[in-house]
């Protein structure tokens, strides 16, 4: 189950979970695609299920999502955190490599979206 939502916080919740359809690598890089549109600020917390990996083409579109969304993606979003169970500091290092902002890895959403609202003073 792939979901993006977007609450009164402007926090946009990215979510990819069980259980898992066919449907969900399309709708997750579809969501990935709409993400890098955004013109406003924002904070990103992405909530993965953990068990279900990209195919080889998903991997490829992701990575040049990453690429193409860089600079844009480093105006708007003000911080990120992402969850899931496997999460460490490692995890975080890694997308701090790709973005300027702030960037915590959590293994509970309550935790990643307290991280999160502490940066809501970065929205302007």
């Amino acid at each position: 189950m792939v979901s993006l939502d977007i609450d009164a916080d402007a926090i946009v919740t990215l979510r990819f979970m069980p259980p898992y359809e066919a449907e969900d690598e399309r709708a997750y890089l579809d969501a990935l695609a709409e993400i890098g549109r955004r013109e406003e600020p924002f904070l990103l917390l992405t909530v993965f299920g953990g068990g279900r990996g990209l195919s080889p083409a998903g991997e490829r579109e992701q990575a040049l999502w990453f690429k193409a969304t860089r600079v844009r993606f480093s105006q708007h979003c003000r911080a990120c955190a992402i969850v899931r169970p496997d999460a460490s500091e490692r995890t975080a290092e890694t997308f701090r490599k790709l973005w300027p902002f702030p960037i915590c890895a959590e293994r509970e959403e309550a935790v990643g979206r307290a991280f999160l609202l502490g940066h809501k003073k970065d929205m302007t």
